[in-house]
């Protein structure tokens, strides 16, 4: 079964960990398309120094692909070790950097090749799949947010940066990339022409989800797929979507997707509360939704990648 997710950061790495659990049982060719927005921490520092794609979100996938082999997990383990803060009276460069990202950062140049640079990092790995960008070129998110500016809560303001629109308060109105046609990543459009599920979410919805919908040739490929899609939810709401219900977050996919049908939309139980108003905004995007407990229980709100496997098995089946 081949299978390709969209997203980035804890989201996609919730969903690829438990793909990865699943693929120990069943033959699944796993591809991730990542987004390249982030411009904050480390990844921007990286970005803005180097001209580099931000590595972090990549990291993450990556590393969530890791084969279980002892060697892997502590590879794995090596590049999420982020180096601790400068020390008072030096100049430390490395200093809150992701082994890993530094790791990526020197492939890509040495490759020259974005592309070629993961698939190194991720035989480093033995990654139980391919991690992908969804573009070769870095590219910028913007949003206009309504009350984004405190003393002017009624008026709309441009903000932008993928990290600025993640924190700035007050509504998101509309999102968009620069530039505004980015060329696609010609391997991912690969994967999606030829997978059996197209996977979206869960993840920051306007800054890892919907921007691989405002790439073009994805949007389209996504759309032309013989693929079946599933949507897997957020548990909660952040900064970015506030105001915005999980039926809100159904209702943006299909604003900046209109033609892109869903087959299945996945939530946990507790987090969706009434059902009815997620299963109507499921059923106009054509899909059906399947309720599971698929959240770490009595934490801050994650995904369990063990529990969220469990929940894909009879989703997933559907394929066969």
């Amino acid at each position: 079964m081949r299978i390709v997710a969209f997203g980035g950061g804890h989201g996609l790495a919730a969903t690829l960990r438990a793909l990865h659990l699943l693929s120990a049982e069943a033959d699944f060719v796993i591809t991730a398309v990542v987004t390249i927005a982030d411009d904050g921490g480390s990844s921007g520092r990286l970005r803005a120094d180097r001209g580099v794609l931000p590595p972090g979100d990549l990291r993450q996938a990556l590393v969530a692909l890791a084969a279980d082999d002892p060697l892997s997990l502590r590879t794995a383990e090596l590049l999420q070790h982020r180096f601790g803060p400068v020390l008072p009276g030096t100049n430390d460069s490395v200093a809150g950097h992701a082994v890993g990202n530094l790791l990526l950062c020197g492939l890509m140049e040495l490759y020259g090749d974005p592309v070629a640079a993961l698939d190194h990092a991720g035989a480093l790995l033995r990654t139980d799949g391919r991690v992908l960008p969804m573009s070769r070129e870095p590219v910028a998110i913007e949003a206009d947010i309504r009350g984004a500016d405190p003393t002017r809560p009624d008026d709309v303001v441009q903000v932008t940066g993928q990290h600025a629109v993640a924190v700035a308060p007050g509504r998101l109105e509309t999102v968009r990339l620069t530039p505004d046609a980015p060329p696609a990543c010609a391997e991912a459009i690969a994967a999606i022409r030829t997978a059996d599920w197209l996977i979206f979410g869960p993840g920051s919805w306007y800054t890892s989800v919907i921007p691989h919908l405002l790439v073009p040739e994805l949007a389209a490929a996504a759309v032309a797929s013989p693929a079946r899609r599933l949507v897997l939810l957020n548990l909660a709401t952040e900064i970015e979507t506030v105001g915005l219900s999980l039926a809100g977050h159904l209702g943006a996919l299909a604003r900046y997707a209109p033609k892109l049908h869903i087959d299945r939309v996945l939530a946990d139980t507790l987090a969706v509360g009434n059902p009815q108003p997620v299963e109507r905004a499921a059923e106009s995007l054509g899909a059906r939704l399947v309720l599971d407990r698929v959240a770490v229980p009595g934490s801050a709100p994650r995904h369990d990648p063990v529990a969220l496997a469990a929940a894909l098995v009879p989703v997933l089946g559907a394929a066969r």
